[in-house]
């Protein structure tokens, strides 16, 4: 047989509920807050087929350029033959979720900040290298 050509062709898991997780979504999707400069995880959300992304942006993080009542437009780079373009879409809340890939960022800089805080408490100066990310060790 050969290959169809439709919108939603080889996406019988990707946009499958989990099990247990079938039916309708919780009210706590509809009230997360979202807004311009967030970075979130697109993943298509089954139940919803409305304002669903294509498949090749699900498991794609991009940053929020636009928030409307029931979605939001999301950035996300899309390599085409040599080059990567930013494409700009519109995704319903559905099928969003907040990106944690700033979380280890955003945990280093409050780090940094209560060690510069702490050194100038004392009146000395903070050794740069312990601001800096530290490759991880060898395991014993």
């Amino acid at each position: 047989m050969p290959n169809t050509k439709g919108y939603r062709r080889g996406t019988r898991y990707m946009f499958s509920r989990a099990f247990k997780k079938k039916g309708p979504l919780l009210t706590s999707t509809y009230l997360r807050v979202f807004k311009v400069g967030d970075y979130v995880d697109i993943k298509g959300n089954g139940a919803v087929q409305r304002g669903m992304p294509h498949k090749f942006y699900h498991g794609r993080t991009g940053r929020i350029f636009n928030v409307t009542k029931r979605a939001v437009g999301v950035i996300v780079s899309k390599p085409i033959g040599n080059r990567i373009i930013n494409k700009r879409i519109n995704v319903r809340i559905e099928h969003v979720q907040q990106s944690k890939c700033r979380q280890d960022f955003l945990r280093r800089v409050r780090r940094n900040e209560e060690l510069k805080r702490e050194a100038k408490a004392a009146g000395k100066k903070v050794d740069r290298s312990l601001l800096k990310r530290q490759p991880k060790g060898p395991r014993s």
